[in-house]
């Protein structure tokens, strides 16, 4: 799931939940969430039949130090290059689950603490998945 920025609630004293946005650097550089998806057959309202939904979500992992001082469970597991894209997407899962790790901590830093949204998104340049 492509990205930009993302932000997670810092719980203030006062009992404000302002968000925290963060983003791999000042540009903002596109990047990924490793999400999953799955087709779901169920009866998901009582006046309906059984429906055939998409259901999406992404990983999380034990967050590093900066996404951790604001949410100490877990951060979203981020892909960030080619290389890692292409194997979230094709390699067996034991390689794959492999990604589910938190970024290092210098890999991330706060862009836009408080603000209701982040700015909007920097030209991005085409991220492509082979040269």
């Amino acid at each position: 799931m492509p990205f930009t920025s993302f932000a997670e609630i810092e719980i203030m004293p006062d009992g404000s939940r302002p968000p925290i946005w963060f983003a791999l650097d000042e540009s903002r550089p596109l990047a990924f969430f490793a999400g999953i998806w799955t087709r779901w057959t169920s009866v998901r309202k009582l006046k309906e039949d059984e429906t055939t939904n998409d259901l999406f979500a992404f990983l999380t992992t034990e967050p590093n130090a900066i996404v951790g001082k604001y949410h100490p469970k877990a951060m979203p597991v981020i892909l960030t290059t080619p290389n890692e894209i292409e194997t979230w997407l094709a390699a067996p899962p034991a390689e794959a689950l492999r990604l589910q790790r938190a970024l290092p901590d210098d890999a991330l830093i706060v862009v836009a603490p408080g603000d209701k949204q982040d700015g909007p998104a920097p030209e991005l340049e085409p991220f492509r998945l082979t040269p």
